[in-house]
């Protein structure tokens, strides 16, 4: 079992930040620490524990490390995803979908498992979505940061601090499109779809915990933006510094020596 070192501690306004050597390291305390707030929620109330789960290969040791936690009662989880691509096949595997089936439900079996849909009318499946989300309070979000500082599909052009809705189609700006190149989920630009559905920014920041994972160092300059930068959508993420109850995983490709 690989050693796991303390973190470099930081706090970034109202953010915890936790800096790892390794990025493996990284993943196995962020599922600690995600596996222990859903078995404390779950000691808590026989209520199920809704949370919101982030679909990108910055999750990959998350994910992993979640599926070996143990004393998780995951009937009791009712899970919901934050973003999907329009116009991709259903079986294709960069749907977030598909993505999250195979790294976890298939791997736990969440109670209930909550898609977005993409096979009728976009604003329709807008409203539904957001129904389902306002069911109950969503008790934690998984998240990670993109190299243009978006959350969830939430770019600079379209985040919006304050939007009225839980749940969007949006336009996906360039950078965005690019990091899914780099991430190696497309071979081109030209296959990365250019419009998608997105929880909305105040959706992700109802929930009541949230963990986000942000490895790697092409996330390095959007994650100094979203600690130190202003305020503002040209960095989405940095609305996160405002959350009352968030700890952030990073490694040191991240976060900088």
């Amino acid at each position: 079992m690989e050693e796991r070192l303390i973190p470099a501690e930081h706090l970034a306004e109202r953010m915890r930040v936790l800096v790892y050597k390794k990025r493996s390291q990284m993943g196995a305390a962020a599922a600690g620490a995600a596996g222990q707030c859903i078995r404390d929620l779950q000691a808590q109330s026989s209520a199920p524990v809704r949370i919101i789960f982030a679909a990108a290969p910055s999750q990959n040791e998350l994910y992993e490390g979640l599926v070996r936690e143990q004393g998780i009662d995951w009937s009791r989880v009712h899970a919901f995803h934050m973003d999907e691509y329009i116009g991709l096949p259903a079986d294709a595997p960069q749907r977030f979908g598909n993505y999250l089936q195979e790294r976890l439900f298939s791997r736990v079996n969440p109670g209930r498992i909550e898609l977005l849909g993409l096979t009728g009318n976009i604003e329709e499946e807008c409203r539904r979505y957001a129904a389902l989300l306002n069911e109950a309070p969503i008790d934690i979000v998984c998240l990670g940061i993109g190299e243009n500082g978006h959350i969830a599909f939430n770019d600079p052009p379209v985040a919006d601090f304050a939007d009225p809705l839980a749940v969007k189609a949006v336009e996906l700006d360039e950078a965005c499109r690019t990091q899914q190149v780099n991430d190696g989920c497309f071979a081109t630009l030209g296959e990365v779809p250019t419009h998608a559905l997105t929880l909305t920014v105040p959706a992700l920041m109802a929930g009541h915990h949230l963990f986000a994972i942000v490895p790697g160092k092409t996330k390095r300059a959007a994650l100094q933006a979203a600690l130190h930068g202003p305020l503002s959508t040209v960095c989405p993420a940095s609305v996160l510094r405002t959350h009352p109850a968030i700890t952030l995983f990073t490694d040191r490709d991240a976060f900088g020596s």
